[in-house]
């Protein structure tokens, strides 16, 4: 009840203070489980989403997020799940809670880059989220996230008021071809990277075959890469909202 007592509080409040654009929402299904996989430049990334889909939607964030007083309280109300990066059973602590809400028939949201990017580029996307559709048995939808990070850049702490904002969804990534190969690397790989060029085609920002870092000075700034390795990073860095 919290969480649908804030949507309704905030969503106006939201497209008073911002101009925001909703693209391709047909392509959300109205009902049953869905994994909704974006691109992450702005803490706003995950107030947006949230409140322009008609659908709950539940992300993974953080536990520091739920440690202080002052956020706590929003997070619980909007349903989200704490968890802590450290700890050698995080990933699979993500990946239960994610399959909770699967098996729910809900929406998983999550940031395949696994942090937000501090450089502007579009980062290779981490393989959890992979696994995650292909052992729930669920499509991926695709969104491109437009013109969060000017308004709220991740070095500040207070959001710029009437942006613009653009929220395309794409069509639903469909996972049965990959049926029985949860933990196949090189499949995780290949649908990874297929997410992650849909993800670019609808967002438009430069993509870098890097992973995003949590500081620019560990981001080498190059010209976008072909893909051409195959590695596997479990969920637990990829489902965490930062």
């Amino acid at each position: 009840m919290a969480y649908w007592i804030v949507k309704a509080l905030l969503t106006p409040l939201l497209r008073v203070l911002f101009r925001v654009q909703v693209e391709g929402r047909a392509n959300l299904p109205a009902r049953g489980p869905i994994i909704v996989a974006m691109n992450h430049r702005s803490f706003m990334d995950s107030i947006f989403l949230p409140l322009m889909v008609r659908r709950r939607v539940t992300f993974v964030a953080k536990a520091e997020y739920f440690d202080d007083p002052k956020t706590a309280w929003f997070f619980r109300a909007v349903g989200q799940i704490p968890i802590r990066r450290e700890g050698g059973d995080a990933s699979e602590r993500a990946l239960a809670s994610a399959m909770d809400v699967l098996e729910g028939g809900g929406i998983f949201a999550i940031y395949p880059e696994g942090t937000r990017t501090r450089d502007g580029y579009l980062h290779r996307g981490h393989t959890g989220v992979a696994r995650l559709a292909l052992r729930a048995g669920v499509p991926i939808v695709p969104v491109g996230l437009i013109g969060t990070d000017e308004i709220q850049p991740t070095d500040k702490k207070l959001p710029r008021f009437f942006g613009r904002v653009t929220i395309r969804f794409g069509t639903p990534l469909d996972v049965e071809r990959f049926a029985g190969q949860s933990d196949d690397h090189r499949a995780l790989r290949s649908l990874t990277d297929e997410l992650m060029f849909e993800i670019q085609d609808l967002c438009h920002y430069e993509y870098v075959d890097t992973y995003a870092t949590r500081t620019v000075e560990e981001t080498p700034v190059e010209a976008p890469a072909r893909i051409t390795t195959f590695d596997d990073v479990s969920i637990g860095r990829s489902a965490v909202a930062s």
